[in-house]
């Protein structure tokens, strides 16, 4: 995957892109999870969700700008 994706004629970094994914692919997951009512079991839910993005977001950043 390039570093820099063309859109329009204006380069956009490739992270930006997986961001948005990231963004999408928790939402889905967050989703999911309330409707098993599954965050009961969690502490802190707030920090259970911003912990799976940031997983989830390194993970798709790792395969890339390794």
């Amino acid at each position: 995957m390039p570093r820099e994706l063309a859109f329009h004629g204006v380069y956009i970094p490739t992270v930006t892109v997986m961001f948005l994914v990231a963004m999408v692919l928790s939402w889905a997951l967050d989703r999911f999870m309330s409707g098993l009512d599954l965050y009961r079991f969690f502490w802190h839910p707030a920090l259970l969700r911003l912990s799976l993005f940031s997983c989830i977001f390194g993970a798709m950043a790792l395969t890339v700008y390794r």
